[in-house]
């Protein structure tokens, strides 16, 4: 099978997916608008954000939202220091869709590097990476991100590439073990006796056959991330102020879940429906890109 052969069955399984978009159950396609417009208020939350997001306003200390009291012009309410609490959440979709998109692809990078590299060098190089996956999923990440960032402080750029190290075992594992298979058909023998290089074999030929299974990983190391960074942000060690983030958000509004509820119950509600929508979706592109599910 050629390089072009397999882009273009990659490309036919792509195009087969968008064709059914339209006729996937109700709650797919629920799933489908609702990340679309999560997407849609990361790229634009610059635009869609009616105050600052620091900005203090302790006049309007703990308004309600419309609706429950509120006024007009704080549709979510307001938290604590009087900060509009719907600048803070646009703001904090961006935030938190950042990471776990920068996440995610560091880790789908260092997965399908491994995965590779324990495939091509047989022998000591594969039995180190399978150590170092077996290592990296006997332990809890939480763990291990608590450990890092107590010891060497927190930053933006070092809490991404944390969140990277997460979920990269199993994409390290699948790729290994479809690398492997593909090896033994017949196309990547008769492509390396034509004198393709190893590693043109995997990045041309074998990569665009085994993309849909990573794809479908994917989908599910992004909301672990997503529940990680919120789990880390309520602790106090995920995204640090000024910054915000939506567990960051839920982390303060705790204190004032009694008297001020709104504060916590929107990013909180955001996670959920996000994380459930991505779930929805990743199982409905598995069972569309998945052949033996047909």
């Amino acid at each position: 099978m050629s390089t072009i052969t397999a882009i273009s069955t990659f490309t036919f399984k792509i195009t087969a997916l968008c064709n059914n978009l339209l006729r996937c159950p109700t709650i797919v396609l629920i799933g489908w608008i609702w990340l679309a417009v999560m997407l849609f208020i990361a790229l634009f939350a610059e635009i869609l954000t009616p105050y600052a997001y620091t900005a203090l306003d302790l006049s309007a200390r703990l308004q309600p939202p419309v609706g429950f009291g509120g006024q007009i012009n704080h549709l979510l309410g307001t938290d604590e220091l009087g900060r509009d609490v719907m600048s803070r959440l646009v703001t904090s979709i961006q935030m938190s869709l950042l990471i776990a998109f920068a996440s995610t692809l560091i880790s789908a990078t260092i997965g399908l590097t491994l995965g590779f590299l324990a495939a091509r060098f047989r022998g000591w190089v594969e039995q180190a990476v399978m150590v170092a996956i077996d290592f990296q999923a006997s332990i809890p990440f939480m763990l291990i991100a608590l450990a890092v960032l107590a010891f060497f402080g927190n930053t933006l750029v070092l809490f991404i590439c944390l969140m990277g190290c997460h979920g990269w075992e199993r994409t390290a594992r699948i790729t290994r073990n479809l690398t492997v298979a593909a090896v033994e058909q017949g196309y990547a023998n008769a492509v390396q006796a034509l004198g393709a290089s190893t590693w043109r074999i995997y990045f041309r030929h074998i990569l665009p056959n085994i993309a849909s299974t990573l794809i479908v990983s994917m989908t599910l190391t992004f909301p672990e991330v997503i529940l990680l960074e919120s789990g880390l942000s309520f602790l106090g060690l995920g995204v640090q102020a000024p910054l915000t983030s939506l567990g960051n958000m839920v982390g303060y509004g705790r204190e004032y879940l009694q008297s001020a509820p709104w504060i916590l119950l929107a990013p909180a509600a955001v996670i959920v429906l996000t994380t459930l929508s991505i779930s929805l979706v990743g199982d409905w592109v598995r069972d569309k890109l998945d052949p033996t599910l047909q």
